[in-house]
């Protein structure tokens, strides 16, 4: 079943944020993933949840999506993620 990783982002350094972008990109590609919202416009509709940049990523399932995330591929974006921004990420399976 399709699965989708939805990313909650507060970068704190957008120049080196943009060298994140760059590297994680081509291991999403790998593990079979692909950008479906990859920041743009954020409007909060209802509630307090008020995110500065959403990223969502569609893989085949949430198997594919925990072995992107916890891949050795992507092992050195996601260390330069966690030092240029804050995040949440959660993964959740279509319908």
């Amino acid at each position: 079943m399709t699965a989708f990783v939805i990313l909650d982002i507060e970068v704190t350094d957008p120049a080196g944020y943009e060298d994140y972008k760059k590297m994680a990109a081509p291991t999403v590609a790998l593990y079979g993933g692909t950008y479906v919202v990859r920041g743009g416009y954020v409007e909060t509709l209802e509630g307090d949840w008020a995110p500065k940049r959403i990223a969502v990523l569609q893989f085949e399932s949430v198997e594919r999506a925990k072995a992107w995330i916890n891949s050795p591929e992507y092992a050195e974006a996601r260390a330069l993620r966690f030092k240029y921004a804050v995040s949440k990420a959660i993964v959740v399976e279509g319908v």
